[in-house]
């Protein structure tokens, strides 16, 4: 039988890291909604972390769905909730409440409606005070961008001109015209930044 779980090396790298962050983050019971969830392999480390929420994976490619499916079937855990397919710039989304949002690695692999599309739609769901939690490289005012991360986004432009790492602070634009706090930031491994915003 066709194993259809991907592997992605850089989640090996980054899950406990940004599950360290989780953990005063996240509120004790609930729904988790993770967008753009890839290979399902986060989703399946936070949930083992986490036995008292229930998460929801998602992802607009049928390949990371069934991804997601397989690596949900193989951890026998029991608060996973089976993956939906979801276009963060749909105007419609298939799940209507989440008490958290977490969204690894999608605002720079992704059009810039996509994260215009993350926010409006996080809002709608999100209560007052619930967060909404970013993780990837982003460019900074006043702050240097590693040669790596320069590399990484001139090779995403090539891939898809519409890609490329976003100005941290016109997210925070994007934020507080959604109804979102201003952010609060963490730096992490590899130049990566944790953002999370706190819905209004």
């Amino acid at each position: 039988m066709t194993d259809r779980r991907l592997e992605y090396p850089a989640t090996a790298r980054n899950r406990d890291a940004i599950l360290a962050l989780l953990r005063d983050m996240l509120p004790a019971s609930g729904l988790v909604l993770e967008i753009a969830s890839g290979s399902g392999e986060h989703v399946v480390h936070f949930a083992r972390a986490f036995p008292d929420l229930t998460f929801q994976p998602s992802d607009p490619e049928d390949a990371a769905l069934q991804s997601i499916a397989a690596w949900t079937q193989d951890s026998s855990l029991t608060n996973i909730r089976p993956p939906v397919m979801l276009d963060a710039t749909s105007a419609q989304w298939p799940v209507n409440a989440a008490d958290a949002i977490l969204c690894i690695n999608m605002i720079h692999i992704a059009p810039w409606r996509a994260s215009e599309g993350l926010f409006h739609g996080a809002a709608k769901l999100l209560p007052a005070g619930a967060p909404l939690y970013l993780y990837g490289p982003y460019r900074r005012a006043n702050v240097v961008t590693a040669p790596s991360n320069e590399a990484f986004d001139e090779s995403l432009k090539s891939r898809n001109p519409e890609w490329g790492l976003r100005d941290l602070e016109t997210v925070a634009a994007l934020a507080r015209d959604s109804g979102f706090s201003g952010p609060v930031v963490t730096e992490m491994p590899a130049n990566n930044l944790s953002v999370v915003f706190r819905r209004m």
